[in-house]
């Protein structure tokens, strides 16, 4: 049920950051609307709150939990290029952007894998 959930979480938290980048490139004042400026906030936190719920369900810190680090330093760069993305304009939201997804494509990757560097 919570791997359901985080999974939910993880999709809402995806689309939550493209609409966002959408609407800041379109119609930025959207992005001062209250509940635009809360939601993904709350959607990122349940998400985490679940994550490390399902890490103490699974038992995973007892052995191999080298993915479980990577998917943590990974969130940071996540987070910071995704501010870049929705202040920013012109190409330099495009490449943090791109960036963003690519590093959000990368934990996904860690998630399914259960490996740090599974591209190899």
């Amino acid at each position: 049920m919570v791997k359901h959930l985080h999974l939910l979480l993880a999709a809402l938290v995806a689309v939550s950051f493209i609409a966002r980048v959408l609407a800041a490139q379109v119609k930025p004042e959207l992005l001062q609307r209250p509940i635009l400026k809360i939601a993904p906030h709350a959607l990122a936190s349940l998400l985490l709150i679940s994550g490390i719920v399902l890490v103490f369900q699974g038992s995973w810190l007892a052995g191999s939990f080298g993915w479980i680090v990577a998917k943590v330093l990974a969130l940071p760069v996540f987070i910071g290029l995704g501010m870049v993305a929705i202040r920013q304009s012109g190409q330099q939201r495009w490449l943090a952007f791109s960036g963003a997804m690519l590093v959000l494509f990368y934990i996904a990757g860690v998630a399914v894998h259960k490996q740090a560097f599974f591209f190899l």
